[in-house]
């Protein structure tokens, strides 16, 4: 018999049910109290509560000179809104409409290329659609500028009364304008994406990692929390030299305007350490001005001309089929060679007749070095450019720059037959000289650093090392490519053969009085492709590459020039800017003793500028120019005093210390030289903008006002 007593058992749970039954309709009952009655109540709290995950942008790392200048920075930038739901939260309505007209005429003064009426269209539709997030302006804006929107009347109070906001972007600039703009490279600003250059190349260290933040809304106001915090950018420090890049920039344009050039291409190379101190890659734009385009110096593919002449002797010398006795006839200036008409540059007044192996660089005879090459390789061209191959001209050279090329240079190919099938007779002569091969200027140039490295091949080095916070992230040493392309005798005799070429042959405009200089000319017409060389007007490429000093070389450097018409002649005009680069960074890195300068029996005292008087004061005492210091320090070991200097007479400077403005305020740079006024900046945080030279005689930000980090201050010199 059961035990189970059905009478007592299911009154309890019947009971139960009901309860639960009761339970359940209670529920079902507030739910849907709660999603009718109380809907708008509920959906204002979880308006209230709202969460949001927001990426954080880090901050981008900067573009670093070899001595620490900076060449690239970020920025902020700023796009504007407006939130008409918190405005109409804060019932500042009435507000806002009493003062538009005044918004948009404060508006229409910032943005004069917008009309007061064009804003205040803009504004009443934005208001009509009760948007949250209302553009005021399409475009991106500066801090100054964002400060002076900020002030505008409804746009100064807090975000949840007055409903303007903001979005906060980095923007790249350059310190130095477009100085080496296409080395250093730009941004998409709207994107905030890499584009070209060192920028594009180097982006992943570049642009740090993106950060998370949860944002929470209570009471229209928004609390961020970080759940993810961003990672900023390390620094790259390149090998450019920004004294060395202005001083090729001004010299190469300066004769690209004398001769009316089309493209013009300069290059400074650090000898021992294959690093890239200057490049320069100047096209004349429609409007008559010369920029940065393309980066011609790393992707033009153009036959070079005479400057691939060395490499074609150093292959004889090397191979031992030739010496520097050899002698080779080239007659009265044009010499048949398998029906065409190789012509030295001067066949009209008759020729260069018997030359020397050294003579036909100096002289850069066509027919001297093709007949050289020819008679000893023409059975076995593949031999010549196996040669070609061992002196790096060839080498895939690894530049981190888009666009990058690497030289083309065929090697001879037989068929079946054994017969050539991308080879002809006339090939090996032309190709001997420059002809019928595509050499980018930066090979040229790393052929001609080798040289003057006593045959060790350096690659083109760009950047150093990546730093972030003063550590050293990585490094990036100098790296050798090929240790040795030609027996020792062979480079020191194509050395002093190139010395000559500028001492007593045709490159005497690149030499210098005051040191050796070793290089070589170079003037190729430029082929038009399917058209040849004679389609419309001829087209010249004039050239000058080499190295200084040439008996103890520190510097290697090629000047390319484009230009339509004669004259073009690589030793005047390339040889012309050569000369210039050269001696001006020599007299840069003249290290002499500061008493050097002083002058016996005429002292006087000199117009010195605002700044480091302290720095002045080292100078002035060096040059037996008295001065009323009586304070105590050391220049050599930093800590400047900022003051002004006053001449007395001609054997007396006063100096004088000034009271500077405190580290949250903007210092008065004027007439400071560009170096202090810069250090004074920067050393706050003010990221800085000079134009001109000389003493400073305008900034944009007023002296003795507050700032916030990451302001720019536009400083003028005259």
């Amino acid at each position: 018999m059961s035990k189970f007593d059905h009478k007592k058992v299911m009154p309890r749970y019947s009971a139960i049910a009901i309860v639960m039954t009761m339970m359940a309709l209670a529920v079902i009952g507030k739910a849907l109290y709660i999603m009718t009655a109380k809907h708008d109540y509920w959906m204002k709290v979880a308006e209230r509560q709202k969460k949001d995950s927001v990426t954080v942008k880090p901050n981008r790392g900067n573009i670093l000179s070899c001595t620490g200048q900076l060449m690239a920075s970020s920025l902020p930038e700023f796009k504007v809104f407006m939130d008409f739901g918190a405005l109409k939260t804060a019932k500042n309505d009435s507000l806002w409409d009493a003062k538009l007209d005044s918004i948009t005429l404060c508006l229409h003064k910032i943005f004069p290329e917008k009309s007061q009426e064009e804003f205040k269209r803009r504004l009443i539709e934005g208001k009509a659609k009760e948007s949250r997030h209302w553009a005021i302006y399409d475009k991106r804006i500066n801090y100054d500028t964002f400060t002076e929107v900020k002030a505008i009347p409804v746009f100064n109070l807090k975000a949840n009364e007055g409903g303007f906001h903001y979005e906060e972007y980095n923007a790249r600039t350059r310190t130095y304008g477009s100085l080496a703009g296409r080395t250093i490279g730009a941004m998409f600003g709207a994107k905030d994406t890499a584009r070209f250059g060192l920028e594009l190349s180097y982006d992943s260290i570049l642009r740090g990692t993106n950060g998370i933040v949860h944002r929470r809304k209570v009471r229209n106001q928004f609390l961020s929390i970080t759940d993810t915090p961003p990672i900023d950018g390390a620094d790259i420090v390149t090998t450019i030299d920004v004294s060395m890049q202005d001083l090729a920039e001004r010299s190469l344009i300066e004769e690209l305007k004398e001769i009316n050039a089309n493209v013009g291409v300069a290059i400074v190379m650090d000898v021992p350490t294959g690093d890239i101190k200057a490049i320069v890659n100047m096209e004349k734009c429609t409007d008559g001005i010369y920029r940065e385009i393309h980066n011609h110096a790393v992707s033009d593919l153009l036959e070079p001309g005479s400057v691939f002449k060395p490499a074609s002797i150093l292959v004889a010398l090397d191979d031992g089929v030739v010496d520097t006795t050899y002698r080779v006839e080239t007659a009265g200036g044009v010499w048949q060679m398998y029906g065409r008409d190789m012509k030295d540059h001067n066949w009209r007044k008759g020729g260069y007749g018997m030359l020397t192996l050294p003579q036909t660089l100096w002289y850069s005879s066509n027919i001297g070095v093709s007949r050289i090459i020819d008679d000893h390789y023409k059975n076995h061209p593949e031999k010549f450019v196996e040669g070609i191959y061992r002196t790096g001209l060839h080498d895939d050279l690894k530049i981190p720059l888009v666009g990058a090329t690497s030289a083309r240079i065929r090697m001879p190919h037989r068929n079946s037959h054994h017969q050539y099938d991308n080879w002809s007779k006339t090939t090996l002569p032309w190709m001997s000289i420059g002809y019928e091969t595509q050499v980018p200027p930066i090979s040229t140039l790393t052929f001609y650093n080798t040289i003057a490295n006593n045959g060790k091949m350096m690659r083109p080095r760009f950047v150093s090392k990546v730093v972030k916070n003063g550590e050293t992230l990585m490094e990036f040493p100098p790296e050798v490519m090929r240790p040795q392309i030609a027996k020792e005798k062979s480079i020191k005799e194509l050395q002093t053969i190139l010395e000559q070429v500028v001492s007593v042959g045709l490159g005497k405009k690149a030499g210098s009085p005051n040191f050796k200089v070793a290089g070589k000319t170079g003037t190729a017409q430029v082929s038009k492709g399917a058209g040849g060389y004679k389609n419309g007007g001829t087209n010249y490429l004039v050239s000058f590459a080499g190295y200084f000093p040439a008996d103890n070389p520190r510097y290697s450097c090629i000047v390319c020039i484009q230009k339509s018409g004669l004259p073009a002649s690589g030793g005047s005009m390339s040889g012309k800017v050569f000369h210039d680069i050269a001696e001006g960074i020599m007299a840069q890195s003249l290290k002499l003793d500061v008493k050097d300068a002083r002058d016996s029996a005429s002292v006087y005292a000199p117009d010195v500028k605002n700044g480091n008087i302290l720095a002045a004061d080292y100078v002035l005492t060096h040059l037996g120019i008295k001065t009323n210091v009586n304070w105590s320090g050391s220049y050599a070991n930093g800590n400047p005093i900022w003051g002004k200097a006053e001449r007395q007479g001609n054997r007396m400077v006063k100096m004088i210390k000034e009271k500077q403005y405190g580290k949250s305020a903007v210092p008065d740079v004027s007439g400071m030289g560009a170096r202090d006024a810069i250090y004074m900046m920067e050393s706050r945080g003010i990221k800085t903008k000079i134009y001109g030279r000389g003493k400073v005689v305008k900034q944009s930000l007023m002296p003795g006002t507050p700032f916030k980090k990451g302001a720019v201050c536009t400083i003028v010199l005259e």
